[in-house]
């Protein structure tokens, strides 16, 4: 069997304002194709389908227009988990619709472990493989909470809590394995952050938890399987260890940081017993970004070679230049305008300095995280010691709780 693993679409996101639906459109055309052209049996997508737990119209159209494609791939199997952006109840709503045509949907978890153990059969009807589709585990799947609890004991459920609903699930697939009556290999999912893994810069990766709470071993959540198929993390990347392990990454790049970054999808064939073949394919590149740093006269003169090229890119500029005029910005538009280049962003490092040298607040909120913010109105307040710690306590615990009602909303 061929199996294709992809996750992290982020249907409906934007960048700096600009949609990218003709980008996402591009990308699953040339998906479509490939597991055509590829006889791939089994699509295994994990998580993160959409941007938001509200997603548009648009970006729903997109999502269900491919799924009727892949309905119409002879033998096809496909599998959806959800991940932290996705709504559980959209992801579920036609599940029971979608499952007569071969699309299992797991969006969330149901108190039974037999819900996430599914049985792909190859192209004669015969089971050939196990697939342990574990969508995103929230922190009231597996934790109780209690009042006065430290970080350590909320660290110590939380991976107490993965590891235990991944063994029951792994125990689940093991007798459904027995009652099949054959060594069929097991693939595990799963949108988390496992040790090992490397978030980018500027990726749009939105903490699962609030510092390593929820950092697990991929070997503990996958004892035994094939394969370990994860989302959550943008770059793709393999994973160290006794199970071999891969993150996809997103098949587009999310910000400038990831401009260049090569993305693909992962496909697993089955080799001798239970291993698989594992290879690379590369997502072709359906927009190009690209970042411009340094003085304004270099970047004017770099940014002019760009705009008579004739390319379609998206640019982001990034100035070191304390002498550069305050109307840079309408400069620089007004040399990309009637051309094909789209200038997104114009940021003057070497200016924000200056600013919050002088009044600490000039500092820019979008250049700042939550718990950024919560930090220096600790310091602004002066508050230290054991004091400091049990309010960014409380505060990770509010931001897990207000981060998974988004998540659910919808």
């Amino acid at each position: 069997m061929k199996i294709l693993h992809t996750s992290d679409w982020h249907l409906g996101s934007s960048l700096y304002g600009r949609k990218r639906y003709d980008e996402y459109e591009s990308f699953l055309n040339w998906l479509s194709e490939y597991i055509e052209n590829e006889d791939i049996d089994v699509l295994l997508v994990a998580g993160d389908i959409f941007d938001n737990s509200t997603p548009s119209t648009r970006a729903q159209e997109l999502y269900y227009r491919f799924l009727h494609r892949m309905a119409r791939i002879n033998g096809l199997q496909v599998v959806v988990t959800a991940g932290n952006h996705d709504s559980p109840s959209l992801l579920n709503a036609p599940k029971a619709l979608l499952r007569t045509l071969d699309i299992h949907v797991i969006g969330s978890v149901t108190g039974d472990a037999t819900d996430e153990v599914l049985v792909m059969k190859n192209r004669d009807g015969v089971p050939a493989l196990i697939v342990c589709a574990v969508p995103y585990l929230r922190d009231r799947d597996i934790r109780n909470a209690e009042p006065g609890e430290s970080t350590e004991d909320k660290t110590k459920k939380i991976q107490d809590g993965i590891y235990a609903h991944y063994r029951e699930v792994l125990e689940a697939a093991e007798a459904r394995r027995v009652e099949i009556g054959h060594d069929l290999p097991v693939i595990a999912m799963g949108h988390l952050f496992v040790k090992g893994g490397q978030a980018g810069t500027d990726d749009g990766v939105r903490e699962l938890y609030v510092g390593n709470l929820a950092l697990v071993r991929a070997d503990l959540i996958s004892p035994g399987c094939a394969y370990l198929a994860l989302g959550h993390l943008h770059r793709p990347q393999v994973i160290s260890g006794t199970v071999p392990c891969r993150y996809s990454g997103s098949p587009l790049p999310m910000g400038f940081g990831e401009a260049g970054q090569e993305k693909m999808v992962i496909v697993a064939e089955t080799g001798p017993g239970s291993a698989f073949n594992i290879n690379e394919v590369r997502v072709p590149c359906f927009r190009q970004l690209l970042t411009l740093k340094g003085e304004l006269e270099m970047v004017e003169a770099r940014l002019q070679e760009i705009c008579l090229s004739g390319q379609k890119v998206w640019v982001e500029v990034i100035l070191d230049d304390d002498s550069a005029a305050a109307n840079v910005q309408e400069r620089l538009r007004e040399m990309t305008s009637q051309t094909a280049v789209q200038l997104l962003r114009v940021k003057n490092t070497a200016r924000e300095e200056w600013a919050l040298r002088q009044i600490e607040a000039g500092v820019c909120l979008e250049d700042l995280s939550e718990t950024d913010v919560f930090l220096r109105c600790l310091d602004a307040a002066e508050i230290t010691g054991e004091k400091r710690k049990t309010l960014m306590d409380a505060f990770a615990e509010i931001l897990v709780s207000i981060r998974e009602e988004d998540s659910l909303a919808g």
